[in-house]
């Protein structure tokens, strides 16, 4: 073992202290002395992820500038297809989703970039970027030479690719490797055939000397599966693995070239239900030591995770359905909110030994402030606001249909029918087939009766009278990001049964929630529709809305839901993502500064899902609580 850790030692260094001669510019793998080679010199890159999908442009700036003061030389960065076509088609890289604005602040602060656009990132992020109109083919296969999953990775890269060639390192730009597909060899689909026509449309739009690169986990499997020739073998590991042992892997794939760990863990992420997840900062500092002491090249996974922000949150489907939370603070050296974190410290002390850093101090944290307690008022039931929420009507259907075949990808439907005979006594209402994808909330009359949960709660209990009208509010909890079980359709999938009776006949409203809100209301109609405010708890899908007023400043805050159960929250129009405090571990929401408006009225709204407190009160709080028990300022 000794052996190893001293010959992979030092034929990196001899690639560290090697004597070229500078031609132009140019970034290559030299595979002689095993290193990477920029402008003719030996080059070791110390990079960050960063993902500017999670953090509002406003702050891109001050998280590079932290990052590029660390020490690092470089930022890893995702490209998620679906947060650029969203709608097929309709392509969008204005404000937020401006990836060439986003690379040009990269190089003004002096940080080279290693680019991942995909067509799947995984990232914990929605379908692992996939966009979701993908499955209105229902028999496509995903990440495989499938005909049409080819054609529309074709048309997205055919825009996305040529929009990335002039910020290439040899064009004058700063992305020196470009990474395709993404960890392909945990798929089960393993088609070599895909990774050709992956291949071949990269090098069609960036050209034959761009570095091209696999990212595959630590695995013989994985690394099978997911590399090919002519794209360079990395591998992806954390604190508890052997450091040399992965290293060797990647040589059984690469033997000669830089070694490359494109993902060290630097924290984890979250589950609804989980603990919350932290990896110790000593720890993460030693490997991340011995790895630079062998002349590898490090990637830090994540260096600032951000925020899940709107419905973009992905989930997991191991033995269940797990849903990713809104917080992607990952525990990583940088905050959810973008502070400098004692892990960030310890992580430049070790990059001071092998590299100078930038003088000067860490730029300080954002300010935070404690605005306190907003009071909401009741706005009405969901199903009393749809020609609101719902301006184009129901699709009428015998049966069910999934958000995809009603082309509501994201966020919420409501499915309506009538009870088709009275039911005296509680009637069990069962999704027999696990249909309901994902959380579904059953209302008689407007009067809230139960929820069904996928792979947990398949049964409730339901009684009325024969016509009366059944709604069951249907949750996206965003998408399966990695694995088999990405083909994720959402909605009911499956019939419901009422004790005997199947249910037909339905009304499927699509709800523009977004639309409505973004448009002004339930602010800008409240003195005209809604009831005097009364302060009582109340059961089932009901908005609620207020108005943190103005003062003055428009500083970073938190928001907690004490004593709410779940839901949506939106500050001025901007969706900022899911609550779910009683099953945790996150008990606030990032709210970042830019959002609030300092003279005028702040509008907040809430949609609560299943029960609101009496108190009907929120509270701004000026740090975050990612765990029951603990803040994280």
């Amino acid at each position: 073992m000794a052996a190893a850790v001293v010959l992979l030692a030092a034929v990196s260094f001899a690639c560290l202290t090697g004597n070229l001669v500078s031609g132009g510019r140019s970034f290559s793998i030299d595979y002689k002395r095993n290193c990477f080679l920029k402008d003719a010199k030996p080059f070791q890159y110390i990079s960050g992820s960063i993902h500017y999908s999670r953090i509002p442009r406003y702050y891109w700036k001050d998280r590079l500038v932290k990052m590029y003061m660390t020490g690092l030389n470089a930022i890893q960065v995702y490209v998620p297809w679906n947060f650029h076509e969203t709608v097929q088609g309709v392509f969008n890289f204005t404000g937020d989703r401006d990836l060439e604005h986003f690379l040009d602040l990269a190089n003004q602060t002096g940080l080279l970039v290693i680019l991942r656009p995909g067509p799947y990132i995984c990232a914990e992020w929605e379908m692992g970027g996939l966009p979701a109109w993908l499955l209105q083919k229902p028999n496509i296969i995903l990440r495989s030479a499938d005909t049409d999953y080819v054609q529309a990775v074709s048309n997205w890269f055919a825009v996305l690719l040529p929009k990335i060639k002039p910020w290439l390192y040899v064009n004058g730009g700063n992305i020196i490797t470009v990474q395709v597909e993404n960890e392909y060899g945990s798929y089960f689909a393993c088609d070599y055939n895909y990774m050709r026509h992956l291949r071949t449309l990269f090098r069609l739009f960036l050209g034959e000397d761009t570095v091209l690169f696999t990212t595959d986990g630590n695995t013989d499997r994985e690394m099978t599966c997911g590399s090919l020739e002519g794209l360079y073998a990395t591998v992806d590991f954390g604190t508890n693995n052997n450091v040399t042992d992965a290293f060797k892997r990647q040589r059984r794939f690469e033997p000669r070239g830089p070694l490359v760990n494109s993902e060290f863990y630097t924290g984890w992420l979250d589950h609804w239900g989980d603990q919350h997840a932290v990896v110790d900062a000593q720890k993460v500092s030693r490997v991340l030591a011995e790895m630079l002491s062998m002349g590898a090249n490090v990637n830090m996974y994540m260096f600032e995770g951000g925020t899940n922000f709107g419905y973009w949150n992905g989930a997991d489907h191991d033995t269940r359905f797990r849903s990713v939370v809104t917080s992607y603070d990952y525990d990583a050296p940088l905050s959810e909110a973008g502070d400098p974190t004692e892990k960030l410290l310890a992580i430049r002390d070790v990059i001071k030994q092998f590299r100078d850093i930038p003088s000067g101090p860490m730029p300080a944290p954002t300010p935070k402030f404690a605005y306190g307690f907003v009071n909401l008022k009741k706005v009405g039931n969901v199903s009393g606001l749809l020609n609101t929420l719902s301006p184009l009507g129901p699709v009428e259907s015998q049966y069910p249909l999934t958000f995809e075949e009603v082309k509501q990808y994201y966020g919420y439907m409501l499915y309506r029918t009538t009870l088709p005979r009275d039911l005296s006594q509680p009637t069990p209402l069962i999704s027999p087939l696990n249909g309901v994808h994902d959380r579904a909330y059953v209302s008689v009359n407007g009067v809230f009766q139960g929820l069904l949960e996928r792979d947990t709660a398949l049964v409730t209990n339901i009684s009325g009278r024969q016509g009366d009208t059944v709604d069951v509010l249907v949750e996206n909890m965003g998408r399966v990001n990695f694995g088999s079980k990405i083909n994720d359709y959402k909605g009911l999938l499956s019939h419901l049964i009422l004790g005997k009776d199947v249910l037909t006949d339905w009304k499927i409203y699509p709800l523009d929630i977004d639309g409505a809100i973004a448009g002004g209301w339930p602010h800008s109609d409240s003195q005209k529709n809604f009831p005097a405010p009364k302060k009582e708890p109340s059961l089932g899908p009901v908005f609620y809305m207020g108005t943190l007023q103005p003062n003055g400043l428009a500083w970073d805050t938190f928001l907690r839901l004490n004593e709410w159960t779940k839901g949506q929250v939106w500050i001025n129009g901007v969706n900022l993502g899911r609550y779910w405090p009683a099953r945790g571990p996150q008990q606030t929401l990032y709210v970042p500064g830019p959002l609030l408006s300092t003279v005028l009225p702040n509008y907040i709204t809430v949609l609560e899902l299943e029960g609101a407190p009496a108190h009907q009160r929120v509270l701004f709080m000026d740090r975050h609580q990612l765990s029951p028990t603990a803040g994280k300022t």
